[in-house]
C-alpha cells in the first residue's frame, strides 16, 4: 500500500509532463499525502514535492541483492528445520505452524530466486556458508532438533524458530532502511508482517507448553 499510495502520485506528475511536453513540474497542491508506515509504524503526511522523491527506486542496490541472496539461505534453514515436525512434534498446532512455514517460505524463496535471477546476480546453492547471519541455529542445534520428538521436539523448534524469525526480522529492518528497489521493500515489509505473527503465536503456544 505505501508504494502504491505513492507512485500513484508519481503517475499524476509524469502525465501533467506528457500533456505539456516539458518536464514534470513540482505540484504546487498543499493537500497531504499519507504514506501508511512500514509495520509498527504510524502513517505519515508528505507534502507533494517529498512524495515525489519518496517513491521507492526500481533499480536494485547492493543492500537489495545482499537481502534476497542472504533470505534465501535463512528460508531454506527454516524449511530443513520445519520438514520433520509432521512426524516428530508432539503438538498439532506446532504440526500446523511448521506446515505454514513451509508453505509460505517455499514460494517466498523461488520469488526471491527469480528476482536475483532477471537482476542477473547469482543464487545461493545449499552450500553456502551464512557466518554472523542472525537467527540462524548453529549445526548442533539441528542435530538436536533432528533427534528430538513429541513435547521435546515441540519446545526446542518453538525457541530456535522464534530466534529464527526474530534474525529474519532484523534482516528485514536493515533492508527496508538502506535498500531501495521497490519489489524488495514490498516483500521485505510482507515478510516482517507474516513472521511478527508467527513469532506471537509461537510465543503463545511456548507459554502454553510451559517452555
Amino acid at each position: 500500500m505505501r508504494a502504491v499510495s505513492l507512485i500513484a502520485v508519481t503517475a499524476v506528475a509524469l502525465a501533467v509532463a506528457g500533456c505539456s511536453g516539458g518536464p514534470a513540474p513540482v505540484p504546487t497542491s498543499t493537500a497531504p499525502v499519507i504514506a501508511p508506515g512500514r509495520p509498527g509504524e504510524a502513517a505519515r503526511t508528505l507534502g507533494p514535492s517529498e512524495a515525489l522523491t519518496a517513491v521507492p527506486s526500481p533499480t536494485a542496490g547492493a543492500a537489495d541483492v545482499l537481502f534476497m541472496q542472504n533470505m534465501i539461505i535463512h528460508h531454506r534453514q527454516a524449511l530443513d528445520m520445519s520438514t520433520g515436525a509432521a512426524a516428530r512434534a508432539g503438538s498439532d498446532q506446532v504440526k500446523r505452524l511448521a506446515a505454514r512455514i513451509t508453505a509460505t517460505q517455499g514460494p517466498e524463496i523461488r520469488a526471491m530466486t527469480r528476482w536475483l535471477l532477471d537482476q542477473g546476480q547469482s543464487v545461493p546453492d545449499a552450500r553456502t556458508a551464512h557466518p554472523g547471519m542472525p537467527g540462524m541455529a548453529t549445526p548442533e542445534q539441528l542435530a538436536e532438533l533432528r533427534a528430538a520428538s513429541g513435547a521435546d521436539f515441540d519446545r526446542l523448534y518453538l525457541r530456535l524458530m522464534i530466534a529464527h524469525h526474530m534474525g529474519a526480522l532484523t534482516m528485514v529492518s536493515d533492508v527496508l532502511a538502506k535498500g531501495s528497489h521497490v519489489q524488495v521493500q514490498e516483500m521485505a515489509e510482507d515478510i516482517s508482517v507474516s513472521q511478527t505473527a508467527e513469532v506471537n503465536r509461537m510465543r503463545r503456544l511456548q507459554a502454553a507448553e510451559g517452555g
